[in-house]
């Protein structure tokens, strides 16, 4: 068999060629097959056997297999021509003729020679001699037909060797081992070829694709192109597989016998799959140098991106560092603070050390990238000169910072020295005993003293301004500017002093020198301490030196103190120096912990925060901790920005007057309240830390901020630092009591104390369980607490109550502004806020059916609360006291607001309605005028009030009567008796006049609680419960009655619970309060519970805890008062009085012990329906 050529002859012919696996089935039949035996001249033999169906063979069937077997010898064996031996000696004449014919007419390739195996029968035989004789030009052939009687004389043509067995030759064949070897050899062939066209595609996919813009997209596509590689190389080395495994069978027989010799068929099988291989090698060579200059490439492209990113991230960190760099414009206002920038400084640029070693790192990196000459080397250039720029720029700029506090602490150096040049210089004056000077032995002495000190000033001292500004001129802002310009003030002022006192002392001096008796210097003639202590007087000074003195700003009390007080004078100076000593310490701890405090947040949120966001370690973070950063960190962010923008700059600017710091803190204190939101949020952060505290991540972070304290301990930081105010300001308050900021200090620390107790209260709230509403419409939460409650119903069973006595429940309070809800708590199992009760709603109260009853028989830890006129009673029993005082007290403003609201409101609506009256004719008679008036003084009135925690009570006014303006008069009565309820244990608020007018206005005044002596009770009417004072905080509200015209007080406490229940008895029912008649304000003693000075003379003032007596009425509303805390008297309106009077804590009622008096009840009017919604909603009594 020929070779084919190479891969053109197999892969590159004009036709489609015909295939070994195409037609298997056809050459299985082996009517014709190729050898391998060669001619003399090495034409190809092609033999034809003995095949009994040869005619049956079908044309198409022929014609491949011919066409087939013609193609496999090379172009120039093909070229020679073949030799046909056509084997019919078992056959007949006429089927040799017809096989002849056939492949006479069918056979595709050139022919050398035709051999013919005749038929060996004798009858066959001859007819074939002489039929072949008649016949022969029917064959049409242009090559000689040979007709052979025996295989010997077929071996005279072919020689024996490249005969088959069965044509008596010695050549090894097998057809279907022919026929595997070249479909094997063909398939290899096709898989050479698809390969390298698989290899070219690839090529061309990998040289036309476009580089990415990213590091994810830059990886993505050269692992996908990796892959890809991969796959064509495992292709590649599967071919080559095949490709030897096909030679080795070729060559196999020389392998097992070395004598063995291929014939030349195999010689060409073997030569071309050998042919095939070194392409196959060749296309793997050239595509593994294309390969390696691609994936060169992408990995150049790969770091180019990595440096692009890189470059962006260190420029941002860069520009960060540059703009903190830029805050530090300060030049400082002393020494300390100076040393304070500095070392802030030094701390910046250390923490900045990691920034700028990675940008340089990234520059060199860039180089080297350049020196590589990386295909991107325009684009790498310009970053890496941006880099070494802003590295540079910010070496310099930080050392040029440095160079300047270096100025500025020589300069403040300079003038402290000076400073303290001068107060030395001071002290000296006003230390040399006036009494000594006046003998020349003294004067000499104090001469020299001063003269040796100002010897001193030439290396303390500022010598010339000028210079100063000249050599300072790029620190000297205008602060620093007159500071300096001061200090060179005083330096002058101090320097004319001593100028003045040496002539002073030489002109004392001199006149020793006169032949005069000397005379002891007279005491009179000296000024004297207004100290009474006779053993240190003031100095002599002249009038302009005294003057000079006074014009000196001195910055150390001791210097001013020993020249102008005596000892005890001095040692208060000194202490008042002490405390301001102590003050600064105080504020210098509060802004240096501040900005540490700032600087913790920030070292949070950038190096663990914005970690979470960060692509590159987000391989760190576990699938469950992804997208938690909000509960991680709360509002931490919020918090930062806070400060950082805000409170710290805020708290810088009282650098030099700590006492008014307090300011500060009011001014900030609402956004102080985001730290409730933190704090509320601290359990679930707490718990997400638990979960995942052993997360690479978390170390990771940890290990790049070199921090010692892992995460939780700085997310703690904002909890401990709101409750490290409340300390710092104790302090500071400490320190002020008698400075101008001690209120604002004391208003402060109240502030953030509230803050603590609200975030407190919340993190409580947030505990509460099975509760169905909205919490947030329930109002402020105002109070918590543990208590130990016993509940009595009216309306339950008898063992109900009998219980109730003796076994109390164990209830957690919350007291909103709307409600009181009632909780059980509930421990948790679990550590730290886990560990944290819950509480499980049980029952609540709405605050505006309420009612309190502050004293308790037998317990003064006891009080009641209770609901829709004591048909509900909640005994409650607080740990101390104090507790209960508090949240009496509490409760008392919740229900002074909630009738202030209604009063307002039915106020607001009573004078749109009687605007809307018309005028009357009678100005006498006119209820509406007279309550135009009312409302006019009420309106006045208005900021008198506002300041007070009281209910305001109505005076019921009376209809007009009959004949007189009926028709005003009735609608003005029937508005102001729509809606009404009665205050009782009142006291009427002005005494009543002899003849009350008939059309008496409404007054609304302030509920009164006044501390004092009872008045008697009348002895004609029997003390009634609900007619007792028995508490001095009646807080509740009973339902108003939709018309109620009657002001009887029997009337308004239907409902009320009785006396005989044991579990309404308190202490002041059985001692007895008023009686049953009306209660009005008389003269006698009280204690004022409010300062108050407006309307007040100058000369006669009251604060709260003063004792005043109320002496007698006068006209207008006004009583004449006499403050026994100072002995001044003077007037006062009443309804100032009641204000000033009117909140005290321990009051008792007063009952009218004139007997003449009318009995009146005060009841407050109301028509604000809408508004209260008085309609439906019921309320408890106001309990006295």
């Amino acid at each position: 068999m020929s070779n084919l050529n190479g891969t053109d002859e197999i892969m590159h012919q004009d036709i489609i060629p015909i295939y070994a696996a195409d037609i298997q089935d056809q050459l299985k039949k082996q009517f014709a097959y190729l050898s391998g035996g060669r001619g003399g001249d090495g034409c190809p033999v092609i033999t034809f056997p003995d095949y009994p169906a040869f005619s049956e063979i079908p044309e198409k069937e022929f014609q491949n297999v011919l066409t087939y077997l013609t193609s496999i010898p090379s172009l120039r064996d093909a070229g020679i021509g073949f030799i046909l031996v056509i084997d019919r000696r078992q056959d007949k004449w006429t089927s040799v003729k017809a096989s002849i014919l056939r492949i006479a007419a069918s056979f595709p390739g050139n022919l050398q020679l035709v051999l013919v195996l005749r038929p060996t029968g004798f009858f066959h035989r001859a007819l074939s001699d002489i039929a072949f004789k008649f016949n022969k030009d029917e064959f049409k052939m242009k090559v000689p037909i040979i007709m052979l009687g025996s295989v010997s004389e077929l071996q005279g043509y072919i020689d024996k060797t490249q005969l088959t067995e069965d044509l008596g030759g010695t050549l090894d064949y097998c057809h279907n081992r022919w026929l595997s070897r070249r479909t094997a050899i063909e398939g290899f062939a096709q898989k050479v070829k698809q390969t390298a066209q698989i290899l070219q595609s690839f090529g061309t996919e990998l040289a036309e694709t476009e580089l990415p813009n990213d590091v994810q997209s830059t990886s993505s596509l050269l692992a996908t192109h990796t892959e890809k590689k991969d796959k064509m190389k495992e292709d590649i080395r599967l071919a080559v597989e095949q490709g030897d495994d096909i030679l080795g069978s070729i060559t196999k027989p020389v392998t097992e016998n070395p004598e063995y010799k291929l014939n030349q068929d195999q010689l060409d099988n073997q030569t071309t799959v050998e042919r095939l291989l070194a392409q196959l090698h060749e296309t793997e060579t050239a595509f593994d140098e294309f390969w390696i200059k691609h994936q060169q490439k992408l990995e150049q492209c790969l770091r180019l991106r990595n440096f692009e990113q890189n470059f962006r991230e260190v420029k941002a960190a860069l520009d960060i560092v540059s703009e903190r760099l830029s805050a530090f414009t300060d030049v400082g206002n002393s020494c300390s603070h100076v040393e304070h920038i500095l070392k802030d400084l030094a701390n910046f640029e250390e923490k900045s050390y990691e920034t700028i070693a990675r940008a340089r790192m990234l520059a060199s990196e860039g180089d080297a990238f350049i020196q590589s000459n990386h295909y991107a080397v325009d684009s790498i250039i310009p970053k890496c000169s941006e880099l070494h720029h802003l590295c540079d720029a910010f070496t310099t700029e930080t050392e040029r910072r440095r160079n300047l506090l270096n100025k500025s602490l020589e300069l403040h150096g300079l003038l402290e020295k000076s400073m303290k040049w001068c107060d030395e210089g001071i002290y000296l004056l006003a230390s040399q005993p006036v009494d000594k000077c006046q003998s020349q032995d003294g004067a000499e002495s104090a001469l020299q003293e001063i003269e040796k000190f100002l010897d001193t000033g030439a290396g303390n001292k500022i010598k010339e301004l000028n210079k100063i500004y000249r050599e300072y001129a790029h620190i000297l802002n205008e602060d620093l500017k007159e500071h300096v310009q001061k200090v060179f003030q005083k330096q002058e002022s101090m320097e004319e002093m001593f100028q003045k006192r040496q002539v002073s002392l030489k002109k004392l001096a001199a006149k020793q020198t006169r032949p005069v008796q000397p005379v002891a210097p007279r005491p009179e003639a000296f000024v004297k301490s207004p100290c009474t202590s006779p053993g240190l007087q003031r100095e002599y000074v002249s009038n302009s030196e005294s003057s000079a003195l006074r014009r000196v700003n001195y910055r150390k009390g001791k210097s001013e103190m020993t020249e102008l007080h005596q000892s005890r004078g001095g040692s208060t100076m000194d202490d008042e120096e002490n405390l301001a000593v102590l003050r600064q310490h105080v504020i210098n701890e509060l802004i240096e912990t501040e900005r540490a405090y700032v600087e913790e947040l920030l070292c949070v949120l950038e190096g663990y925060a914005a970690e979470m966001d960060n692509p590159l370690m987000a391989h760190l973070i576990s699938p469950e901790l992804q997208n938690k950063k909000d509960i991680l960190f709360g509002n931490m962010e919020e918090i930062y920005h806070f400060h950082n923008r805000i409170f710290l700059r805020e708290l810088e600017n009282y650098i030099e007057y700590p006492e008014l710091v307090g300011r500060c803190f009011l001014d900030q204190m609402k956004d102080f309240q985001i730290y409730e939101k933190y704090c509320q949020n601290k359990p679930r952060s707490e718990s997400l830390w638990r979960q995942f505290s052993d997360s690479v991540f978390f170390q990771e972070c940890q290990r790049k901020l070199d921090h010692k304290l892992s995460l939780d301990s700085y997310l703690l930081k904002p909890v401990q630092r709101i409750t490290k105010y409340q300390l710092l300001l104790k302090e500071m308050l400490k320190y002020s009591k008698n400075c101008e900021g001690a209120e604002d200090l004391q208003e402060a620390l109240t502030s953030i104390l509230g803050i603590l107790k609200a975030v407190n209260d919340s993190m409580h709230q947030i505990a509460i369980t099975g509760y169905d509403g909205n919490l947030n419409e329930l109002g402020k939460l105002l109070m918590q607490g543990s208590f130990n409650v016993w509940t009595d119903h009216k309306k339950g069973h008898s063992k109900v109550k009998d219980l109730a006595r003796f076994k109390p429940m164990q209830r957690h309070l919350f007291l909103h502004e709307k409600a009181v809800l009632f909780c059980k708590k509930r421990e948790e199992n679990g550590e730290g806020y886990e560990k944290a009760p819950s509480y499980s709603y049980k029952h609540s109260l709405n605050m505006a059916a309420v009612g309190i009853t502050e004293n308790v028989k037998g317990d003064a830890k006891k009080f009641e609360i209770w609901y829709n006129a004591r048909e509900e009673v909640y005994i409650i029993q607080a740990p101390t006291p104090e507790v209960k005082a508090t949240w009496v007290n509490e409760i008392r403003k919740v229900l002074t607001s909630q009738l202030q609201a209604c009063r307002e409101a039915s106020q607001h609506r009573t004078l749109e309605q009687t605007q809307s009256l018309p005028l009357p004719t009678s100005s006498c008679t006119s209820p509406s005028r007279n309550h135009n008036r009312n409302t006019k003084k009420l309106e006045e009135r208005k900021a008198d009030l506002a300041s007070l925690e009281g209910y305001g009570t109505t005076v019921a006014p009376k209809c007009p009567e009959k004949g007189k303006d009926d028709t005003s008069s009735t609608s003005e009565c029937s508005v102001l008796s729509k809606k009404r309820f009665t205050l009782q244990g009142f006291t009427n608020l002005k005494s009543q006049k002899e003849t009350p007018s008939p059309s008496a206005k409404s007054q609304t005044l302030p509920m009164i609680l006044l501390t004092g002596p009872a008045s008697p009770t009348s002895p004609d009417k029997k003390p009634k419960r609900h007619e007792v004072v028995s508490d001095p905080t009646p807080f509740g509200l009973r339902g108003w009655a939709k018309t109620s015209h009657s002001l009887d007080a029997s009337e308004e406490n239907d409902g009320w619970s009785s006396a005989e229940d044991p579990l309404n008895s308190s202490d002041a029912e059985e001692e007895g309060g008023g009686g049953g008649g009306e209660l009005k304000l008389t003269p006698g003693k009280y204690t004022v519970v409010t300062d108050y000075e407006k309307g007040i003379s100058e000369e006669f003032t009251v604060k709260s805890g003063d004792l005043v007596q109320l002496i007698r009425e006068g006209e207008d509303g006004l009583w004449y008062v006499k403050n026994l805390s100072t002995g001044r008297e003077g007037w006062i309106p009443a309804n100032n009085l009641l204000m000033l009077i009117g909140n005290s804590k321990s009051a008792q009622s007063l009952s009218s012990s004139e007997s003449g008096t009318a009995s009146s009840t005060l009841s407050t009017s109301s028509s604000c329906s809408d508004s209260c919604n008085a309609s439906s909603t019921s309320f408890s009594d106001i309990k006295g």
